[in-house]
């Protein structure tokens, strides 16, 4: 590394948002938390992106490309045309038969995209998909914690609440599958006495998937369920 703001503590820097969504290989992550345990400035910086981190983590891509959006636009270009129409307001009375004709045209257009934009905000919404609470032993002291899971096309979504998580303490999670194999969920920050919810996800298969473990810095177990 040169200097404390080399081009090593740059680049494990750049590392810290694969970190939180749990995205680094082992030996990365290895890496990454050298760095942390002496860098209170990369610490602070890790703090404040695993918020978005677990939300990131909870968006269903399934449901993405399902979802229609109107032209960023619309609204502004309806305003536009009736502001443009109000304008000529102004012309010589021998054009006010064309003018009537070109406000009803506007008006018309502005009801029929509003309609468009009515019809998209009252568009059908799929129901989101159901949770299973499984039963969850936490083990460490202080702490308690619930779940629920949510099963996907791409694996399987865990769901955790809990308090008592030691505040800026990294703790990794992983979903067993039916053979034994730990698979990584992902990684969360403890808040400490404040709640925290987590959306923690693994390609597991829902009916593959048998238990999940969250491990805390050391690799000691401070959560488990089995289900």
């Amino acid at each position: 590394m040169s200097g404390p703001h080399g081009d090593e503590h740059r680049e494990l820097r750049e590392m810290l948002g694969s970190y939180a969504l749990g995205h680094l290989s082992p030996a990365e992550r290895d890496r990454v938390r050298a760095h942390l345990d002496g860098d209170p400035e990369c610490r602070a910086e890790l703090a404040e992106i695993a918020p978005l981190a677990a939300r990131l983590a909870g968006v269903d891509a399934d449901a993405l490309d399902a979802t229609p959006t109107p032209p960023p636009d619309l609204g502004a270009r309806i305003m536009a045309r009736i502001a443009e129409e109000e304008q000529r307001r102004v012309v010589p009375l021998r054009r006010a038969g064309v003018r009537r004709r070109a406000l009803a045209a506007a008006a018309v257009a502005g009801v029929a995209a509003a309609g468009g934009v009515v019809g998209w905000a009252v568009r059908p919404v799929p129901d989101p998909p159901p949770l299973e609470p499984v039963a969850v032993e936490a083990v460490a002291p202080g702490v308690e914690a619930r779940a629920d899971l949510v099963p996907h096309t791409w694996g399987v979504e865990v769901k955790l609440t809990g308090t008592g998580f030691e505040r800026g303490e990294v703790y990794r999670v992983a979903v067993t599958d039916d053979s034994g194999n730990e698979v990584p969920a992902g990684e969360f920050l403890g808040v400490g006495a404040t709640e925290l919810r987590c959306n923690l996800n693994s390609s597991v298969l829902r009916d593959d998937a048998v238990a999940f473990e969250v491990v805390d810095a050391d690799g000691d177990v401070v959560v488990r369920s089995d289900f």
